[in-house]
């Protein structure tokens, strides 16, 4: 996809100086006043899965040539740093199959912005997702690796399901994984369950009750219609509030207004103290309003809504200048039209023709 046009704006405020911070840098801005403090960064639209919600059986990937380079994702993260962002987030495809990503998760946790307070005593935090296939051997370093949370997908405790929904996947290695990232240390695990009607909808309690045996918490996705699939979406499309009566039934659920720095929704378990479910429902309870994060896709597109073709891109700036200040001054153009929602629907119909997988999961 080419790059957008935009039109020329007021000059860049300068860069903050890359060490010595004293204070954390006033937040990039969008077109509607949205503060921008959490990126999403694609490092490969790679995976060692095939989910059937994410991406179809056989795949084509991108060229290694048109994958940003750890240095190039460096980069970025350190100029949306400097101007105030305080959350990055390593996505893909599958992160943790990217050669050198344990070093690249500790260079972004040790910047300088992220080292520094905000008005609440919270550092800046460097997160990841992940289908937990490679955390038995990877967990531990990660999390030494200035790590803070990991986000773990889990859609089915059945093995055969397991494999049905992921094609590919082995589930007792993914439960070895999950092990390992308790053991590893990390301030907080979340599961991630895609919910489809019809075929893994019946193992919510289950996989609550998974999650409160564990202490960990967990949150139900609404699927999101990205890329052609091969099937009919909103035949399987199951609302957060269906999730929740489900739920309901089992549990007492109490309302919290905590947050986690993304679009989630959560609820409390009573007499589970140590476990919340979420609910992110891209469809029912539109979250735009809210937004504060872009994405990086891992050949460098800035994507400035997950449910929009809007995109700057990056990759063409940062071969083309050693300079930051370009970089920035397009990135600074391109936020002024972002645009104030998505445009997901529940009819099946696919609106974005990229998969789940290259818009950085």
């Amino acid at each position: 996809m080419s790059a957008l046009a935009f039109p020329a704006l007021t000059p860049a405020a300068p860069l903050a100086p890359s060490s010595g911070l004293s204070r954390i840098p006033p937040a990039l801005v969008d077109g509607l006043g949205r503060e921008i403090r959490y990126l999403r960064l694609s490092v490969t639209d790679r995976c060692d899965f095939r989910c059937v919600y994410c991406m179809a059986e056989h795949m084509t990937f991108l060229p290694r040539a048109q994958v940003l380079s750890l240095e190039e994702i460096f980069r970025v993260a350190r100029i949306f740093s400097e101007q105030g962002v305080r959350k990055f987030r390593l996505t893909g495809g599958e992160p943790l199959v990217r050669k050198g990503i344990v070093g690249l998760c500790r260079q972004i946790a040790q910047l300088p912005a992220l080292q520094l307070r905000d008005e609440a005593g919270r550092l800046g935090e460097v997160v990841l997702t992940t289908n937990g296939s490679q955390l038995g051997h990877l967990a531990r370093p990660l999390a030494e690796a200035g790590v803070s949370r990991l986000n773990i997908s889990l859609d089915s405790l059945d093995p055969a399901l397991f494999r049905a929904l992921t094609r590919t996947g082995d589930l007792a290695q993914v439960l070895n994984g999950i092990e390992a990232a308790q053991d590893a240390g990390f301030s907080r695990l979340k599961l991630n369950t895609v919910v489809m009607k019809g075929r893994n909808d019946h193992e919510i309690p289950d996989l609550v009750a998974f999650a409160i045996a564990r202490g960990l918490d967990i949150t139900f996705i609404e699927e999101m219609p990205l890329g052609e699939v091969g099937r009919a979406r909103g035949e399987s499309l199951m609302t957060s509030d269906e999730v929740r009566e489900q739920i309901a039934r089992r549990y007492t659920l109490q309302d919290t207004s905590e947050q986690s720095g993304g679009p989630a929704r959560y609820v409390r378990v009573q007499g589970h103290p140590n476990t919340r479910i979420g609910f992110i429902s891209p469809h029912s309870h539109n979250f735009c309003g809210s937004c504060n994060r872009v994405r990086l896709t891992a050949e460098g597109r800035l994507l400035l809504c997950l449910g929009q073709e809007h995109s700057l891109d990056v990759r063409g700036l940062l071969r083309e200048s050693a300079s930051d200040t370009p970089v920035l001054e397009a990135i600074q153009r391109a936020l002024h039209h972002k645009p104030a929602g998505h445009t997901f629907s529940a009819t099946g119909e696919v609106q974005i023709v990229r998969f789940m997988n290259a818009s950085g999961g």
